[in-house]
């Protein structure tokens, strides 16, 4: 199963009784399920029904969602606003009466915002609402699939960044486990090229040399940060196969990952492990940034 993302885009479209309307639903990154619906006046009923219709599909994600409504063409219509027609009246005349200046036109006035509006409609009864509603509703769900379908679409592009991502991660624990096999050895010649020196070439007793090199590949010891490292590579590729719902894991395993390779790179004696465990550490937070846009 492919992971999907949380981003993506989709609208649709439909008319009933005289009117006809359009959904716009995006999504992009969220902690949990946040849905903001806007709707025009008079249609703030659809609110509760069109979050379950999301909650239905959806489990993470931040949602902005539109609907605007106007009437078919056919069904327009003007009308004159008596209250604000005779506000303008009268505020004509008595501008006219103040500087002399010729009254206001007829044509003038009305042309004045709000005194010709356009009709609302007719007013629905609740069974009319209810069959509205419901067509509304209907195309909401056609929107909310088809960003289901996009946002999927997204996820097979991030599914495939991310598995490439883990296998990098898998590639850079291996080189590490063969540069921590030869840290002992290393770690003794180090120390004993130190010791002659500071010994100005005196013998060194090879008991003594043994021991301390020993001190310090334990403190070196990395065997337990690999081991996990490993662990958790099996544990991204098993979420990533599940694919459902995953992100939050993935999320928490991409700090895991980042933890190991922070005491790696602390316990590290040789720059060139060192070197490994930063790069490891640069895609374990490609990954991460990644895995924040998994549903």
């Amino acid at each position: 199963m492919t992971v999907a993302s949380m981003t993506g885009f989709a609208e649709s479209a439909g008319g009933h009784g005289g009117l006809r309307w359009r959904w716009e639903a995006k999504s992009v990154n969220g902690r949990s399920l946040d849905m903001r619906l806007r709707t025009p006046p008079g249609y703030d009923g659809l609110e509760p029904p069109a979050r379950r219709l999301a909650c239905e599909r959806f489990a993470r994600g931040s949602f902005q969602i539109s609907l605007t409504v106007e009437p078919e063409v056919n069904m327009r219509g003007l009308s004159i606003d008596a209250v604000a027609l005779a506000s303008a009246v009268k505020i004509a005349r008595e501008i006219a009466a103040e500087t002399g200046m010729a009254p206001a036109r007829v044509d003038g006035i009305l042309a004045l915002k709000g005194v010709i509006v356009q009709d609302a409609g007719v007013v629905l009864d609740e069974k009319d609402r209810g069959l509205r509603d419901a067509a509304i509703l209907e195309s909401l769900a056609v929107a909310l699939d088809m960003l289901v379908k996009a946002r999927s679409s997204e996820g097979a592009k991030l599914s495939a960044l991310l598995g490439a991502q883990i296998g990098e991660i898998e590639r850079l624990t291996r080189e590490a486990a063969t540069l921590a096999a030869a840290q002992p050895e290393t770690l003794q010649e180090r120390l004993s090229a130190q010791l002659q020196e500071l010994l100005e070439g005196a013998p060194v007793a090879p008991e003594r040399l043994a021991q301390e090199v020993a001190l310090l590949a334990t403190r070196a010891d990395v065997r337990e940060e690999l081991d996990r490292l490993t662990a958790h590579v099996q544990d991204a590729r098993a979420l990533m196969a599940d694919g459902k719902g995953v992100g939050r894991k993935l999320d928490f395993l991409a700090q895991e990952f980042n933890r190991e390779a922070n005491t790696l790179c602390s316990k590290s004696s040789d720059i060139t492990l060192t070197r490994t465990g930063l790069a490891l550490k640069a895609v374990i937070d490609q990954f991460r940034e990644q895995s924040q846009n998994v549903e």
